[in-house]
């Protein structure tokens, strides 16, 4: 889901909600690299929280992860999600959208795995760098375009 609201330049905060920890990435702010940053804990404060980093970072943009099912179609997952994303809206005063994030979990493990963490120490980071990926993933994706449209 795009937002023509959604400015073209500054940070975008990454969002990768889970049930239990919620991973936070950040981009540059020329939106050429996304990097992990922190993992939240769920708690009744977590759109407050979200809406901090965002004003610390002076973000203009959250992107958070939309787990779609495999086929692409919008399951209780990500109705969930999107729900979620609305009550974010009256908290997080920077335009928010939602990114495909199917398999970005997976990739992260299978990253982790590779440089030789644990289950332990990859539960600890999986959800950021899964942040990461999504968010990554989103700034290749608006490059490609503005770059079409250039």
């Amino acid at each position: 889901m795009s937002d023509d609201s959604t400015p073209n330049h500054g940070r975008v905060i990454g969002v990768d909600l889970g049930d239990t920890r919620v991973g936070i990435a950040l981009s540059n702010p020329d939106r050429t690299l996304a990097s992990p940053i922190e993992v939240l804990k769920r708690t009744g404060n977590l759109h407050r929280d979200i809406a901090k980093i965002v004003d610390e970072w002076e973000a203009t943009a959250v992107v958070v992860g939309l787990p779609l099912s495999l086929d692409g179609s919008v399951g209780p997952a990500a109705k969930k999600a999107l729900a979620e994303v609305e009550r974010m809206g009256a908290t997080i005063q920077v335009p928010i959208e939602t990114y495909d994030e199917r398999l970005t979990t997976v990739t992260a493990e299978r990253m982790m795995t590779d440089a030789g963490l644990d289950s332990r120490g990859q539960r600890k980071v999986v959800d950021k760098i899964a942040a990461a990926i999504l968010l990554q993933a989103w700034l290749d994706r608006q490059a490609h375009i503005h770059h079409q449209h250039d």
